[in-house]
């Protein structure tokens, strides 16, 4: 198997609070090969944005390895970090709360090349700035503008230019459109396939709407409380799940046929588990139909069912055990 462009392994992610540690991240595993896109979902507080920002190492890890083509950037020192963050970038969620209000489309395009030395003087800056706002859609009437004077749409291109102009290998997008207008989220989600595509680009998609994530992504994990609960291959994940939550997740999902205007959705009863100092066992038990004595009391291992189908559940892959 080939060396994958990013690799994380057993990483976790803890926080000190007055009760006791909280489990943001918790032995998480994951790989992405070159120009594939891993799609994260799952509900608020899983921890999908916490493993994007731990990934490009925003914030440190508590423990763990992070592998950016089999070099650790989590034991990389300053220097290679600065070398290392120009081929690892970041979408960030809110176009506009991302972006420096005083500076216009010119200079915060600019303001990476600029800080990384990259460019020789003024004239090649402009020229790459340019080049980067026709790759994104912008309109180069829109270079001495200001984000306010923009609308959404334009100003998350601002911040996927942003993240191209260094010519990265791997961007984390964490929910590049949730904000956006359906018809926006569509040419923003076009537009990064056919960079990716075209360019060979590396994505860490995260997102809650299950559509987006089938849309654009590769392969499919599935998170619930800081756990890895269930990866595969995009359309496969759609047609087989293995573990209760990723059932849960796609049921919950409008179907706008008439064959489901009279199917009631499934709702998951119990109560949602604490995520400081958790109890080992399924952390979805409380909530899960076809919870048994034996999810709890010892961490459920996340295996490979299926090829490229992994799941962490005691019923995964038994003929009928979720029917």
């Amino acid at each position: 198997m080939n060396q994958p462009l990013l690799e994380t392994i057993g990483l976790k992610k803890y926080y000190r609070t007055g009760a006791g540690m909280l489990h943001a991240l918790d032995d998480v595993s994951i790989r992405i090969d070159k120009g594939e896109t891993l799609g994260v979902v799952g509900e608020s507080g899983c921890g999908k944005t916490t493993l994007g920002r731990t990934v490009l190492r925003l914030i440190e890890a508590t423990e763990g390895k992070v592998l950016f083509e089999g070099k650790d950037v989590l034991r990389s020192s300053p220097r290679e970090m600065k070398k290392m963050r120009q081929d690892m970038q970041v979408i960030f969620q809110d176009p506009y709360s991302s972006l420096n209000p005083r500076m216009t489309v010119m200079e915060l395009i600019a303001e990476p090349l600029i800080v990384n030395r990259v460019c020789t003087g003024k004239s090649e800056i402009d020229d790459r700035v340019y080049d980067i706002m026709k790759t994104v859609g912008l309109s180069a009437r829109t270079v001495n503008m200001y984000p306010h004077e923009m609308d959404g749409g334009r100003r998350q291109r601002i911040g996927i230019g942003r993240a191209l102009v260094l010519g990265p290998k791997f961007i984390v997008c964490d929910e590049p459109v949730s904000a956006l207008d359906v018809s926006i989220q569509a040419q923003i989600l076009n537009l990064l396939m056919d960079l990716r595509d075209e360019h060979g680009y590396s994505y860490m998609f995260i997102t809650h709407d299950l559509s987006v994530v089938k849309h654009i992504s590769n392969q499919i994990l599935v998170m619930y409380m800081g756990n890895c609960v269930e990866s595969a291959p995009s359309e496969e994940l759609f047609e087989k799940q293995y573990h209760p939550y990723t059932r849960a997740l796609l049921n919950a999902i409008p179907k706008p046929t008439l064959a489901s205007r009279n199917t009631l959705p499934q709702i998951l009863h119990g109560e949602v588990s604490s995520p400081i100092e958790p109890k080992p066992g399924c952390r979805f038990a409380p909530r899960c139909p076809h919870v048994r004595p034996d999810c709890t009391g010892e961490n459920i291992p996340f295996i490979e069912i299926t090829p490229r189908h992994f799941a962490a559940c005691r019923l995964a892959g038994k003929a009928g055990s979720m029917n």
